[in-house]
């Protein structure tokens, strides 16, 4: 009898107990870009894109305590967020999973991951969406929506881009959220107070999946941005026997060359080349599904 007694008044006390409210805000929610930083020997560089279509690792974000995002939004796991070592926050970007075609539009919002040769970090709810495997490392594809992206970022306090569309039409009101809570794919509101100019709506981010078709790839260890074939052929004599080819890449108006180790068909081998290549003072490697 003793032991039921407990138990019950166990069970009353427990669904007493509240959460404890988020702390205040430490500012409005900003546009930041933000300086360059180092992640493992690894420099990420935050900066504005034209376009950005990119390939690489997907993972699951490891926010600790912290309430509130780089840019000062509140921190939500259910919500449709992500984590960007170089994107301007916010941004709008479609993320696809590509060993499953799954794909869902997010708010970049935050900075990372911290784990050298990531290009992404989602929340649990996207990863839930997106059907991340247990492990929680993807190959994925991530680009930005230039047009929504602008349109945000210039009620926040940016500066207008030549790539951008037109938000001279915009009208003040309250600004999306980073997305939904829980499976009803419902949209709360945040209202955002920039530096400059009027507030903007986002767009409204359902959770909606679409599927494609499925595009997996070996893994590429890249060092990409050499202005000539021979000064990427120079890097590659450096890489001391690992399996490495030049390639030619789109630099907008004419071709730049990168340096391709690999392929690699594990997460593991790919990461051992990347270290491989950071010790040898190589700078900017990424991983790349190709």
């Amino acid at each position: 009898m003793i032991n039921r007694m407990t138990l019950g008044l166990c069970a009353v006390l427990a669904g007493c107990v509240q959460k404890a409210p988020p702390p205040p805000a430490p500012g409005p929610v900003t546009y930041t870009v933000g300086n360059p930083y180092q992640v493992g020997g690894e420099w990420r560089y935050p900066r504005e894109f034209g376009s950005y279509d990119v390939t690489g690792l997907g993972v699951i974000i490891q926010h600790g305590d912290a309430a509130y995002t780089a840019d000062n939004e509140l921190y939500d796991p259910n919500g449709l967020m992500a984590a960007s070592p170089v994107l301007p926050l916010p941004s709008i970007v479609t993320i696809t999973n590509l060993v499953n075609g799954y794909s869902v539009q997010v708010r970049v919002n935050e900075r990372g991951p911290n784990i050298p040769g990531r290009l992404i970090a989602v929340t649990p709810r996207v990863a839930q969406l997106l059907n991340f495997p247990s492990g929680g490392v993807v190959e994925v594809e991530v680009k930005l929506d230039g047009q929504a992206s602008s349109a945000l970022q210039g009620a926040l306090g940016a500066g207008p881009k030549l790539s951008a569309a037109p938000v001279a039409g915009i009208t003040a009101q309250s600004l999306a959220p980073p997305g939904s809570g829980g499976a009803t794919g419902a949209v709360q509101q945040l209202v955002a107070t920039g530096n400059s100019g009027p507030q903007a709506s986002g767009p409204q981010l359902t959770g909606q999946v679409t599927a494609t078709t499925p595009s997996p790839g070996p893994l590429w260890v890249q060092i990409s941005g050499f202005g000539s074939e021979s000064d990427a052929a120079r890097t590659m004599a450096r890489l001391y026997g690992l399996p490495a080819q030049l390639v030619p890449v789109s630099g907008g108006d004419r071709t730049l060359w990168a340096v391709n180790a690999g392929p690699y068909h594990s997460v593991e081998a790919a990461d051992a080349a990347l270290q491989q290549v950071l010790q040898l003072g190589i700078a900017g490697p990424e991983i790349i599904v190709r």
